[in-house]
């Protein structure tokens, strides 16, 4: 790759590179402001701030305790109220109302998996559970 020409490629010392990547921490600026401001390409400080060599601890810290938070939380599905069951094993909804799915994939709390493939109502899904379940 051909640089311009008389420009000799700069060398930046690690020091230099962890200020650069702690300007970036600052509020209202972003990475191309700190890059315009020492006449350097952003997509270098970005390759910097992955560098756990380079990146400031602030921003290693809280990736890290990103990634911690992620749980899963448990759900619970409560039997519908005695009117919906009524109408959900009487009277079909209207086409416009009804739900439909593709594909269904269901574990059930004690183990139990249920996969339904295909254009399916999701209606008839709920009536199976509750089939199963009762």
């Amino acid at each position: 790759m051909a640089g311009k020409k008389g420009l000799k490629k700069r060398v930046w010392s690690d020091d230099e590179k962890r200020t650069i990547c702690a300007q970036t921490l600052t509020s209202g600026v972003s990475v191309a402001q700190v890059a315009r401001r020492y006449s350097m390409n952003a997509n270098l400080i970005f390759k910097w701030l992955k560098d756990p060599r380079f990146a400031p601890i602030e921003s290693r810290v809280s990736t890290v305790d990103a990634v911690d938070e992620s749980i899963f939380l448990p759900v619970e599905i409560a039997a519908p109220p005695l009117e919906s069951a009524e109408r959900a094993h009487g009277a079909e909804d209207p086409p416009c109302c009804a739900i439909s799915a593709e594909r269904v994939d269901i574990t059930l709390s004690d183990g139990r998996r249920i996969l339904v493939e295909g254009p399916t109502a999701l209606s008839s899904v709920v009536g199976l559970i509750h089939g199963l379940t009762a």
